[in-house]
């Protein structure tokens, strides 16, 4: 799409600023689809208009579709992408530049930003680029320079640069078996793993078993009352919530649909207030095969180093009272365990049961031969809006959380501290690691499932009237500062070294 066509859309009333973010061939479709962005309300009329613009650029063998977004950004918006453009363009640069070296002001063109930076480095170095990285996802004008500020080169520590393998996470079919249309017209031969859809599409072919049905209603903007379906489906890799609005005159076949039935959704995904969101376009009969064994999906590498948050050296004088070189148990030798805890959102660790809840916060300790010995904490910007319940909860302010290091940031170093150990917590398998293996699978991270739940060792082991930690602590006499993430990881990891003392054995892994 080139100039000459942004600048004959750039001349109606409401899309002097407009940018086009993406043109992309459907080459499965042969549909060329444009996405458009403006900072100002636009009409239908003026949509028409611009659809007739681009037909005129899209050559005549391939379909067109045109998606238009309002995307008005504020101060903080273009901060965060100026230290994303740093981060990507400019390693050296980044160690010494964060959010609050960086100013920003709103006026009638655009946006003007400063970036407080060290003696020698040239605002035409740098804020040509960033102006460009600005424009690729912002309307309007940008004008930046760099100031010279007061840090004493000194007293910055430069880390070993931190080098980051270009890495593309494949995404694994399956073949559809017993297919039959119900309302589709097309046969569908291969279905992507309901694990690895995490990439926004116009013709994702999904395929499973059905866990759970909702028929609801909605009202139109005829004011016509209509129905549509929620489905919750599993290939055996994952679960998905798939969204269906039906044809009136397949309603009734798609209604019949029940609980245990396997079906093939033909139909996209887009990101939906952070989260990605599935709506089939149509529905059929179809199987995950006999038998099937996902293939495993390889994991992006290890990070070479640290690069946001680096685990410190812990020592705890206690630790010298509680185990003996002599009395620690031999199935604690030369083994390590990470025990890890998180303070979230929210409960749901699920994404397909609506929007996934963020990470907060995270606290881990490292178990060598029986010992803790290092330590792994940081506040993490969820991104959004924390609830008075979780504040009061965890005693975690948005003030906390609003200059933190985001989970893209956090999670690479994080693998690190984990992978290739055994993970433990409480209630671990079940809440903690999901979040954890949800997050880093985003970034192409697959964790070892290796898991030591404490909930299910004490409940073989002691006798109490629950089975929650405060509860475990009070019976070994442990106090602590429950629902911060790092005090509920140490405690969580004496917790699991008095369990083990007892026991003399590890439990199998889950």
């Amino acid at each position: 799409m080139n100039e000459k066509c942004l600048n004959e859309i750039r001349l109606l009333d409401n899309f002097h600023d407009a940018i086009i973010k993406s043109v992309v061939l459907d080459s499965q479709s042969d549909i060329v689809k444009v996405r458009i962005i403006t900072d100002k309300a636009f009409l239908d009329v003026e949509k028409e208009e611009i659809f007739k613009i681009i037909r005129k650029y899209v050559p005549s063998q391939f379909g067109c579709r045109l998606e238009i977004n309002k995307l008005s950004p504020d101060a903080e918006m273009v901060r965060q992408k100026i230290l994303e453009a740093v981060k990507n363009s400019f390693k050296a640069l980044s160690v010494v530049v964060s959010a609050e070296d960086i100013e920003v002001k709103k006026n009638e063109k655009g946006f003007e930003f400063t970036i407080s930076v060290m003696h020698g480095v040239s605002s035409n170095e740098i804020c040509p680029q960033i102006v460009n990285c600005l424009k690729r996802d912002f309307c309007g004008e940008f004008f930046g320079k760099c100031v010279e500020n007061v840090k004493k080169t000194s007293d910055i520590e430069i880390d070993e640069e931190y080098e980051s393998d270009e890495f593309e996470m494949p995404v694994r079919y399956f073949g559809i078996t017993k297919f039959s249309n119900l309302d589709g017209t097309e046969k569908q031969k291969s279905a992507v793993y309901i694990s690895d859809l995490n990439f926004e599409g116009e013709k994702v072919v999904v395929c499973g078993t059905v866990q759970d049905i909702y028929e609801r209603t909605y009202t139109n903007s005829k004011n016509q009352a209509k129905t549509y379906f929620n489905y919750v489906i599993s290939d055996g890799t994952a679960t998905l919530r798939v969204t269906y609005f039906p044809r009136l005159k397949n309603i009734d076949k798609i209604r019949a649909l029940k609980i245990g039935d396997s079906i093939v959704c033909t139909g996209k995904t887009e990101l939906f207030k952070g989260n990605l969101r599935y709506t089939a376009n149509s529905i059929d009969f179809g199987s995950v095969p006999d038998n099937f064994s996902p293939e495993k999906r390889p994991s992006k590498p290890v990070p070479k180093f640290y690069s946001v948050i680096k685990p410190q050296e812990f020592t705890d004088i206690a630790q010298t009272d509680m185990f003996e070189t002599s009395v620690i148990p031999n199935c604690l030798k030369n083994k390590t365990f990470v025990v890890f805890d998180l303070e979230t959102t929210g409960l749901n660790s699920a994404p397909t049961s609506g929007n996934m809840d963020a990470i907060i916060e995270i606290g881990a300790y490292k178990i060598v031969d029986g010992i803790i010995c290092e330590s792994f904490s940081t506040f993490v910007n969820p991104q959004r809006k924390l609830s008075e319940e979780i504040i009061n909860l965890t005693g975690i302010t948005e003030e906390m959380v609003k200059d933190a290091p985001t989970y893209e940031d956090v999670m690479p170093d994080f693998f690190k501290f984990c992978q290739g150990n055994i993970i433990v917590g409480h209630n671990m398998a079940n809440f903690d690691f999901r979040f954890v293996d949800y997050y880093c699978s985003r970034l192409g991270y697959l964790l070892d499932r290796k898991i030591i739940d404490t909930i299910p060792l004490a409940q073989e082991l002691l006798f109490l009237s629950n089975y929650k930690l405060n509860t475990i602590a009070d019976h070994f006499k442990i106090s602590f500062n429950h629902h911060r993430a790092i005090d509920d990881a140490y405690v969580t990891a004496k917790i699991f070294l008095e369990l083990i003392k007892i026991k003399k054995s590890l439990p199998k892994l889950q």
